[in-house]
């Protein structure tokens, strides 16, 4: 079954007939369905799925699900409880809405803290979001089954701005600002500024601190196996399944399994 991602860029196909031309190369050029990538480097293949704790709300600009380098639909693939919605400026989707208010998640609007009012601000879960031992540990009530739900806003960074500057629906979320860490290893756009990093590395990013490990690390190199991929088509040359971001990817898979047995 499709997921979110995929969903919302068929919606997009359907309404935006006269879309912006988003891909590099020739004219008309075909791409897998499933990966985006061209059937030369189809990567459908290497799709980890990993359950996980933590769920991830995309809120994406105009024609991002269109486009082929989108890190969105890579958080969807990993993530099984991936939403994805577009953004309208002055109607926000029911649906949308909906999610936000379900009690079984605990809504994050990730976002740095600098842009936000200081009483909005917060630099880890809440305790009611947290793993129970994890909150426990932290004084807090335990994890109650109320998960974490980071809402990203998907797409360049001045729509990611806009978005969250007239989103009025989403001015009752704490905000939450990750720590400065290490840059960027996305290569296939290029940042506004040095220390963005782009949507799917955000989303490993709140994995990890929602306790999510395993799923952080994989689609860490879910994503590197991607950029390599794409960088190799654009250049022509055929993939290798050998290096070291297919290798790293291919152990996690196999420590997944083993920890099944």
């Amino acid at each position: 079954m499709p997921h979110a991602v995929s969903r919302l860029r068929t919606a997009c196909l359907t309404h935006c007939p006269t879309r912006p031309r988003l891909d590099r190369g020739p004219l008309r050029q075909v791409r897998c369905a499933g990966c985006r990538l061209l059937p030369s480097h189809c990567m459908c293949a290497w799709r980890p799925v990993v359950p996980t704790r933590a769920g991830v709300c995309l809120i994406m600009g105009e024609f991002e699900a269109l486009k082929p380098s989108n890190t969105g639909w890579l958080i969807a693939d990993v993530v099984p409880d991936t939403m994805a919605f577009g953004w309208e400026r002055l109607v926000a989707d029911p649906a949308l809405l909906a999610v936000l208010a379900d009690p079984q998640w605990q809504p994050y609007l990730v976002f740095p803290g600098e842009f936000a009012a200081a009483r909005r601000v917060v630099t880890g879960l809440l305790p009611e979001a947290m793993p129970a031992r994890a909150a426990a540990d932290e004084g807090g009530a335990g994890g109650a089954g109320v998960r974490p739900l980071f809402v990203l806003l998907d797409g360049t960074w001045a729509e990611a701005r806009k978005i969250f500057r007239k989103s009025a629906y989403l001015e009752c979320l704490p905000v939450l600002s990750l720590p400065p860490g290490q840059g960027s290893s996305y290569r296939l756009r290029q940042a506004s500024h040095g220390h963005h990093l782009c949507t799917s590395e955000v989303a490993a990013r709140c994995l990890a601190l929602a306790g999510d490990l395993h799923a952080a690390r994989t689609l860490e190199a879910y994503l590197d196996v991607f950029s390599r991929r794409y960088l190799q088509a654009r250049q022509s040359v055929p993939p290798d399944e050998q290096d070291e971001a297919h290798q790293r990817l291919r152990a996690l898979h196999e420590e997944a399994i083993a920890c099944t047995r």
